[in-house]
């Protein structure tokens, strides 16, 4: 029999990390709805069966994948959160995402924005997980802001929420930037833009 050859209870013959993160380039490239399943196996190395034994659905690796995503060294949102000043948090989210979304060794863009554009009705619990995914990061920076009103850091009329939804929309448009072509410089004008609106 050639060592190639699949037998029943045969232990995986791949690192999932691998073929996770290769995943992530896909749809990160593609889109959820773009990619196809023979996209994925012949990017991730493996055949339909062990994808789905590994990972199940295409929709439970998509977001397998995105937990990958978030996870990676340069993830800039929870570093962010943990700065001193409201100030100090706009500007390392909004300069974070500059580079990370027109970084040349990784497609353009954030997959979780694009995700959630490029769903149609048949992707809708996709479409909702990353929804969700943003609306969670909004409330943890209306959190942060309302933390910084109180101590003082932002004015007494300062609305956090406001503030919140302000800053994550101009990241998500920046995303949106990037997946058309805007390079990092560009980002970065955006960016030192948007962070008049941050400063007393």
């Amino acid at each position: 029999m050639s060592s190639s050859t699949p037998s029943v209870g045969r232990p995986r013959a791949f690192d999932v990390d691998v073929a996770l993160q290769k995943a992530l380039e896909v749809f990160w490239r593609k889109g959820y709805e773009g990619t196809s399943l023979p996209d994925l196996t012949q990017a991730m190395g493996i055949n339909k069966p062990s994808l789905y034994a590994a990972f199940g659905n295409k929709e439970q690796l998509f977001l397998k994948a995105i937990e990958l995503y978030e996870q990676r060294p340069c993830g800039f949102f929870m570093p962010a959160l943990a700065q001193a000043t409201a100030y100090k948090v706009a500007e390392f989210m909004l300069l974070g995402a500059a580079a990370a979304s027109a970084n040349p060794d990784a497609p353009r863009g954030c997959v979780v924005v694009q995700g959630a554009i490029a769903c149609s009705d048949s992707g809708n619990a996709v479409k909702e997980a990353l929804i969700a995914k943003r609306q969670a990061g909004t409330l943890q920076l209306i959190e942060r802001f309302e933390r910084a009103k109180a101590e003082g850091d932002l004015p007494v009329d300062a609305d956090p929420k406001a503030l919140a939804t302000y800053l994550s929309t101009v990241l998500q448009g920046m995303a949106i930037q990037a997946t058309s072509g805007a390079d990092v410089a560009t980002l970065e004008q955006i960016a030192h833009t948007a962070l008049q609106v941050f400063k007393k």
